[in-house]
């Protein structure tokens, strides 16, 4: 086990189109959560921000852009892109700054402006880019991947579209509790059905929208937060950042064709299992530990998968899991009760901040109303493409 570091404050700016810089909502965010930690500005010595390649020049020195912003006051500094990840990996940052002795207290933040409609490649001709690929040469944007991976666990599972649809309404009845979600309305099975079909068998109800928003988490080493008065903080017990294994033999995105296994044997477990064991292997627990748990709902689909990737139950018992309630706010193992994707929306390098942030807030017992009772041990997950684990693992 890795020696654990505390989680003294969060914050978050609300997701929504807001039409402003990802800077306003990285550092509204920060604000936020140097007020919860009870700290000054100044008392921070290293900030990393995860990175948008959507904000030009500044996007791709987040932490430099944030520090700015803040007011210089000579702290460390770094950046980190990773897609999806890019949260995991600027608190895995900020964990290796404190443990190693560099920093006492960092600043996590991530923040986005996202674009109209779907995501895209960036601009310009890049061959060796499977994400450019799909685009181009297979016309895939990221809700055809959804569409494809619903239907294998039709194919496979025998799932139907009720039973997607199921998660969307769970997810929103959550949402409609938060009101840093950009969604608060409660959809029914019926809405979900009439909604158009974007990528069959998946409707826009089912696939969640891209969004503006940031979150910040403060971190710091244990000796710190006694030293400041936090006696009994939530703290971060593993991050997992792992890397896929060859022969991949399951669709997952970026990649639509799949390695050949007729010469190596496939790994027993695909890239999402992976990421889940090495977090568990790290906190020293397993899935009947968890409390409660926050996943990359990109679409209904894909959160049935992660109950199943994470060990929640068997391969393919991942609806009987959501029918029974189980995933469901007073279920065995509640999943997305701050509403997941499906009632924020992607503001893609601040959600994985924002997973840590409902973590703390489950874990310390203030989410009001989509309060899980007892919550003691909480993971995140999610994926970044190109093949970036990202899993955070926090305990009370």
């Amino acid at each position: 086990m890795t020696a654990e570091v505390a989680v003294l404050g969060v914050g978050m700016h609300p997701w929504g189109k807001w039409g402003r810089s990802f800077v306003e909502y990285g550092v509204a965010a920060a604000r936020a959560a140097l007020t919860d930690a009870g700290l000054e500005w100044r008392d921070i010595g290293s900030v990393i921000g995860a990175g948008t390649v959507r904000g030009g020049y500044p996007g791709y020195v987040a932490g430099a852009t944030f520090a700015k912003a803040l007011g210089w006051q000579g702290s460390r500094v770094a950046s980190v892109y990773a897609a999806c990840a890019s949260g995991a990996q600027a608190v895995d940052a900020a964990r290796a700054q404190i443990l190693s002795g560099q920093a006492d207290v960092v600043l996590v933040v991530g923040a986005d402006a996202a674009p109209k409609g779907f995501f895209r490649p960036a601009g310009g001709d890049r061959p060796d880019d499977p994400d450019w690929l799909r685009f181009r040469i297979l016309g895939a944007t990221n809700p055809v991947y959804f569409g494809l991976y619903a239907r294998r666990r039709m194919a496979v599972y025998g799932d139907t579209v009720d039973d997607f649809a199921l998660v969307k309404v769970k997810n929103s009845a959550m949402g409609a509790l938060n009101p840093r979600a950009r969604y608060r309305s409660r959809v029914t099975v019926e809405e979900v059905a009439a909604s158009a079909v974007v990528a069959d068998p998946l409707r826009l109800l089912d696939i969640c929208a891209t969004s503006d928003g940031g979150a910040a988490v403060v971190l710091s080493s244990m000796a710190f937060a006694r030293r400041h008065g936090h006696a009994e903080p939530v703290r971060i017990r593993a991050v997992s950042t792992v890397t896929p294994r060859y022969p991949n033999t399951v669709l997952d995105l970026p990649d639509i064709a799949t390695d050949s296994s007729v010469a190596v044997a496939p790994p027993g477990e695909t890239f999402r299992m992976s990421i889940a064991r090495t977090a568990y292997e790290e906190a020293g627990i397993g899935p009947k530990d968890l409390s409660t748990a926050e996943v990359y709902d990109l679409s209904t689909a894909l959160e049935v998968q992660w109950y199943e990737d994470l060990g929640l139950c068997a391969e393919g018992e991942g609806v009987r899991l959501l029918r029974d309630g189980a995933t469901a706010l007073g279920g065995r193992v509640p999943v997305n009760v701050s509403g997941g994707l499906a009632s924020f929306g992607e503001a893609v390098p601040a959600q994985a901040i924002a997973q840590v942030c409902e973590l703390t807030w489950q874990l310390r017992g203030e989410a009001g109303d989509r309060q899980v009772a007892d919550a003691r041990v909480g993971i995140s997950v999610n994926q970044g493409l190109f093949g970036h684990g990202s899993a955070v693992i926090a305990v009370r």
